[in-house]
Formats: structure tokens, C-alpha cells, sequence
């Protein structure tokens, strides 16, 4: 199945979601060519020692949200893998903060490298965070 097939499947309980799912706490909304959305409710287990929500959560929503939109690309047997990731965090993201968007879109595919970029936004549009993906596209 493409990877556009492949992530609905899995948005729809057909085929389990990826561990990393649970380990983060985020899901999925929705996927179209070249775009994906998913959703993080941050909680206070994802603090790091100074009381905010650790900064690695957010890069990992962040690059799954944009390698995804890659992977809405992608044709049956063919995948991907992040090379770089460039993040500017914008807002504290707190416990407290509320249900929070990322939306991954993808700006260039060529036949080995894929570029992707990646926002984190709160129910009023409130951007807490930016970042860019660089993904190589894997072949068989």
C-alpha cells in the first residue's frame, strides 16, 4: 500500500499505531498528499527539570508530523528517514497548555530527498513551535 494507504490504515485501527505513539502521547487526525496532522494533550510527565514540557517531545511530534507528510508521498515499498531537523521553539508548552496541533506539510520531494516543514499551534493559532525536515527517501 502507498504511505498515504498505510497511514490512514493505521489513523482508522487497521494496522496498529507505531510504539512511539503511546511513548510521546500524541495521535492522529488526519492525512492528505502531502500534508499530516496530529494532536498532543502535554501533561506534566512529559516535564524536564525545570517545569516545562521537555523540548525532545517537541521535536519528536514535530518530525513525525513532517516525515509523515512525506511518507503521503511515497509510493508502495518506499520509505524514509530523517537527516536533519532544525527547530525554533517559539512558547513554553506547559501541562496546563491545552490540546496542542501539528501540522506537517511538504515543500519539495526529489527522487532522494524529501523537504519538509512542521508547526505546533494551540486551539487559538498560537505558533509554540517551527521546525524544517530534511528526510532521504529510502528505496529498495
Amino acid at each position: 500500500m502507498s504511505g498515504l494507504e498505510y497511514l490512514r490504515a493505521m489513523q482508522a485501527g487497521d494496522l496498529p499505531h507505531p510504539p512511539i505513539c503511546a511513548t510521546v502521547g500524541f495521535r492522529f487526525v488526519g492525512f492528505e498528499e502531502g500534508r499530516a496532522v496530529m494532536e498532543l494533550e502535554p501533561g506534566e510527565h512529559q516535564y524536564n527539570p525545570i517545569g516545562t514540557v521537555h523540548g525532545g517531545v517537541i521535536v519528536t511530534l514535530l518530525d513525525s508530523v513532517a516525515g509523515s507528510a512525506v511518507h503521503t508521498t511515497l509510493p508502495p515499498g518506499v520509505g524514509y528517514t530523517t537527516v536533519g531537523i532544525n527547530t525554533s521553539f517559539l512558547r513554553v508548552v506547559r501541562g496546563d497548555t491545552g490540546t496542542l496541533r501539528a501540522e506537517g506539510r511538504l515543500i519539495r520531494a526529489g527522487r532522494r530527498v524529501a523537504l519538509a516543514e512542521a508547526d505546533l499551534t494551540d486551539a487559538d493559532g498560537n505558533l509554540y513551535a517551527h521546525a524544517t525536515s530534511n528526510c532521504l527517501i529510502v528505496t529498495p
